[in-house]
């Protein structure tokens, strides 16, 4: 048993004014009692424009962020997974967005790079992104051990893609961590159904820390961060603002669904690994 916290933030185009909010909310967190707690994607920096993230990337290994990361958890003696920050990439013209996951000594135990990215057109709206300009995608499947079990790793879109889940569970995750800033018009249409999918499909608990509201680049994110858990029951929500969510993971009572329930056993199809796929 152990309690996890999801953190929903209005990042802006400031890293500093950023990371002064999430330490508030990550006091809160650690307040609240969390063993683990999870920001946002883009938790530190959603830029005036896309290509600003440029700027403001950091070498892997060091920097205001990742220091900032490391130091606060060791301060609140607590795990943190940092939503996702700018790395900086091979090149210069494409950086990585990768989510960190840092123990209560401050210590970085794993790192994921979003592989899934947004290049769309919202349908209905004069809305584009194209994330892969400015982000190159990552190439590994990532899960760690914590706290509260076996997290697999992911980011916003990835969301879209149940094979990535598949690969995590097959590697023995326990719960998911999904940190997204999900647009509007999609997170009316998708965004609960599609974690509460993940959920159910895999039996495993849902983490989804969200960006919500109007950000100083004018862009609107959707908000409403969940925690749902293996069965597909919302157990914590926050709609809108900003805050802190918190939700038990009951790892025993996990497993005795999954042999009462073993769908994941009754699979007939399988999967190539996610190294396979993507080469």
């Amino acid at each position: 048993m152990g309690i996890v916290a999801a953190i929903q933030m209005t990042s802006g185009h400031v890293v500093v004014d950023n990371l002064s909010a999430a330490a508030d909310l990550l006091r809160k967190a650690k307040d609240a009692g969390a063993d683990i707690a999870c920001l946002p994607e883009n938790f530190s920096f959603i830029g005036l424009r896309d290509a600003d993230k440029l700027e403001v990337a950091e070498p892997d290994g060091e920097g205001v962020v990742q220091d900032f990361l490391s130091e606060t958890a060791r301060k609140l003696n607590m795990w943190i997974l940092g939503g996702t920050i700018v790395l900086r990439g091979d090149t210069e013209r494409r950086v990585a967005n990768a989510s960190l996951l840092i123990d209560a000594a401050g210590k970085r135990v794993a790192r994921y790079d979003k592989i899934h990215l947004f290049d769309v057109t919202i349908p209905g709206r004069d809305e584009q992104y194209r994330e892969s300009t400015h982000v190159a995608p990552g190439r590994e499947a990532v899960i760690a051990d914590t706290p509260v079990g076996k997290l697999g790793l992911s980011v916003c879109y990835d969301m879209r893609f149940p094979e990535l889940y598949r690969e995590l569970v097959s590697r023995g995750a326990q719960w998911l961590a999904i940190p997204a800033a999900f647009t509007v018009p999609t997170g009316r249409a998708h965004w609960e159904t599609l974690l509460r999918a993940r959920a159910i499909e895999n039996l495993c608990y849902v983490v989804a820390p969200a960006q919500a509201g109007t950000h100083t680049s004018g862009r609107e994110t959707y908000g409403d961060s969940l925690i749902v858990d293996y069965w597909g029951q919302v157990l914590s929500r926050l709609a809108k603002g900003t805050g802190v969510i918190t939700a038990d993971i009951d790892l025993a009572k996990q497993a005795e669904t999954r042999a009462r329930f073993p769908a994941l056993d009754n699979r007939q199809l399988g999967l190539r690994g996610i190294a396979a796929v993507l080469t």
